[in-house]
């Protein structure tokens, strides 16, 4: 499979993709398509890196000439599963009540939310992984669960391949599909960048004042008590005992 397509690679300097766009493009067009499957890797390392954002942007690429369209989605599935394997071997690694114990020791984050992830995956089962693809933030969290219970890795890698492949089909082909008129979207690129990076910015900023209010609130509450890593974990036990969907 070629890395490169036989279109004329046009000047990274051609088109203006805004300053955030810009940056992603030119890391991609240094290293080809494997840029595209570092950048998508990143985000599922890193959740507040948009993949809505990085996707298209392969898309609008290729659409210059610097890879194939498919090479995009080829390198973005891998860095998609890649980084699925990462936070699935993480899981693995540090077991549910470890990793109870240190979401209790994390600012900003309970026992709860935690627990809330894995009884999603509980419910769906393992179809949560082909899921949980297509939903932001919660295609990376979902990885973790599915390490801890030790979902069998085949299935997992399987389930999180057709889910990847699907959601990044879907964003660099659009991508792709515009790349040849983004002209006509040039000349707000850098408005879109800079709205994108505000609304990441705004939800992070009202997620930490609510969970700020809602902590205090609970606090001055006589009649709650939040559970223990232990007690969480035991009732994420019994109700997968409850489930069997292991089986």
């Amino acid at each position: 499979m070629p890395w490169t397509s036989s279109a004329p690679l046009l000047a990274a300097s051609s088109t203006d993709y805004g300053w955030l766009g810009n940056i992603i493009v030119d890391i991609m067009e240094a290293v080809g398509p494997v840029g595209v499957g570092l950048a998508v890797f990143a985000e599922n390392i890193f959740p507040p890196i948009p993949s809505e954002v990085i996707l298209p942007l392969a898309g609008f690429t290729a659409a210059d000439g610097a890879f194939t369209p498919l090479s995009a989605l080829i390198w973005a599935t891998i860095g998609s599963v890649v980084g699925a394997l990462a936070l699935y071997g993480i899981g693995a690694a540090i077991g549910r009540k470890r990793m109870y114990r240190i979401a209790e020791a994390m600012p900003l984050v309970d026992v709860d939310d935690v627990e809330r992830t894995e009884r999603w995956f509980i419910r769906f089962g393992y179809w949560s992984i082909f899921l949980g693809r297509m939903v932001p933030v919660f295609r990376s969290l979902i990885s973790i669960p599915a390490g801890i219970e030790r979902m069998p890795l085949a299935l997992f890698t399987l389930y999180t391949t057709l889910g990847s492949l699907l959601w990044n089909a879907l964003f660099i082909y659009g991508g792709y599909a515009l790349g040849e008129s983004f002209h006509v979207i040039s000349d707000y690129a850098d408005l879109l960048s800079n709205v994108v990076l505000g609304l990441i910015l705004l939800f992070l900023a009202v997620w930490i004042v609510r969970r700020v209010l809602r902590n205090r609130r609970l606090a001055q509450d006589p009649n709650y008590r939040e559970p223990t890593p232990d007690e969480a974990a035991a009732r994420v036990e019994a109700a997968l005992d409850r489930h069997q969907f292991r089986k």
